[in-house]
């Protein structure tokens, strides 16, 4: 079956049987209590589902299979030359749960390289849209086209023993994380660069030849696409492109359709698009200060005229955290070491001095502190990649690591359809009259 295959299988065979030790004996024990406000107000903080690949901490940030953001850029192995963490390693400990060797790295590499190729109908159906289409629009619909080649839909219609469902989705897990750097830079190669393409290169690593194929070719460039395709990979389970790719597969849908699902999702202001808020929000300040370095009292000034229109200031405040989240700094380390004299950078800095005394001061937010989103946008601003619609989309070849990862998983450990149960507020009502007891 292959490597790594074969080393999945083990281990989520020992998985399956931990997990129903636990429930056998602990099945029964609650884990907390839900509240009124929580049903209504977004299933907020209720503890609900089991995402193995990562873990949410709200003082140290993200943690993959335990390992911190910082921890993961002193372990993971690099290109040769280069600094940053290989996606590729970061997929294997999510995948695996250990840290993986170079040789195991240059495997997977060598192994979606070999999976890369993208149907032709598939640029056929994208070339379909207008070309005013949103970035994420042609990307999901790329997706969705490249779903024809889906093993697991395939061997499913076929009769398929439940406990051979992972093998089948672990192959178009594969496949898919393989062909969507070529999706994503053909998305961006049509819509902002006259429609013309650029070939894969098959010696490079698979952020590298992401980077290549849109046509930037500067090795710093090449570095933070590993850094940022590793940093963005994963965020626990409860976001909304996470768990809407494990709840549509829970349906036993294929990778496919439960990816461009969540991918749906990421689209959305309140997730993936908050990273082009972000530049907008900077470029509109610019442009109403007249100038490309504001100083720290005209960016204070901008940020209380922002919250005084009711709005908020984007890239600050996150749901878990309650410090600065480590992306944020990894990326503002990377900035410093690559483009200290960068006006744009500059002024994401001076306003992560600024920002967060102003927020501390109102006394309501919990986190006033800077998220991922809050510097990405600049680093890829310094390289000439201005097009902010697109980044959503980088965004949203990064999480595949993460989601399919975990659909693994989940197929593995049989992890059954996911129904939660709902009320109506008469039900509410009936039951604060003691006159249902629906919930007792």
């Amino acid at each position: 079956m292959g490597v790594i295959k074969n080393t999945f299988k083990e281990k989520a065979d020992v998985a399956n049987s931990e997990i129903k030790s636990i429930l056998s004996e602990h099945g029964n024990k609650k884990i907390g209590e839900v509240t009124l406000a929580q049903i209504y107000q977004g299933m907020r903080g209720i503890t609900g589902l089991v995402s193995e690949t990562s873990l949410l901490d709200a003082q140290d940030g993200i943690r993959f299979r335990g390992y911190s953001i910082p921890e993961l850029q002193e372990k993971l192995p690099k290109a040769e030359g280069g600094n940053e963490p290989l996606p590729e390693g970061l997929f294997y400990l999510m995948l695996l749960s250990e840290l993986p060797t170079d040789a195991d790295v240059q495997h997977i590499s060598s192994v979606w390289q070999r999976r890369s190729h993208v149907p032709s109908h598939v640029f056929a159906t994208i070339d379909a849209l207008p070309i005013t289409a949103h970035p994420m629009t042609m990307f999901v619909t790329g997706i969705m086209a490249l779903q024809t080649e889906s093993h697991f839909a395939a061997e499913y219609a076929k009769g398929l023993s439940k406990k051979d469902y992972w093998n089948p989705m672990y192959d178009d897990a594969m496949d898919l994380i393989a062909r969507l750097p070529r999706i994503a830079a053909y998305v961006y190669r049509r819509k902002y660069r006259n429609n013309q393409h650029i070939q894969p290169n098959g010696l490079l690593d698979w952020a590298g030849n992401l980077a290549h194929m849109m046509g930037y070719n500067d090795e710093s460039f090449k570095e933070l696409m590993r850094l940022y395709m590793t940093i963005h990979a994963d965020h626990e389970g409860g976001n909304v492109s996470a768990h809407t790719t494990h709840l549509v597969g829970s349906a036993l849908s294929d990778p496919y359709l439960s990816y461009a699902a969540g991918m749906n999702g990421l689209a959305g202001p309140l997730h993936g698009l908050a990273n082009q808020e972000v530049i907008k929000w900077i470029f509109e300040m610019q442009e109403l200060l007249g100038t490309d370095s504001p100083t720290k009292d005209q960016i204070a000034q901008y940020v209380k005229d922002t919250l005084a229109a009711g709005k908020v200031v984007p890239g600050y405040g996150h749901a878990v955290l309650r410090q600065t989240d480590p992306r944020f700094t990894a990326q503002m380390m990377f900035g410093k070491k690559h483009m200290p004299d960068d006006k744009l950078c500059q002024t994401v800095w001076n306003i992560y001095e600024t920002v967060p005394p102003i927020l501390q001061s109102l006394g309501k937010i919990k986190n006033p502190w800077p998220n991922v989103d809050a510097h990405s946008g600049a680093l890829l601003v310094h390289y000439g990649l201005v097009e902010y619609e697109f980044y959503t989309v980088l965004f949203a070849v990064s999480r595949a690591l993460g989601v399919m990862a975990s659909l693994c998983w989940d197929r593995a450990l049989g992890l059954p359809l996911e129904r939660p149960k709902s009320v109506t507020t008469r039900s509410v009502k009936l039951w604060l009259e003691g006159k249902d007891e629906i919930w007792e």
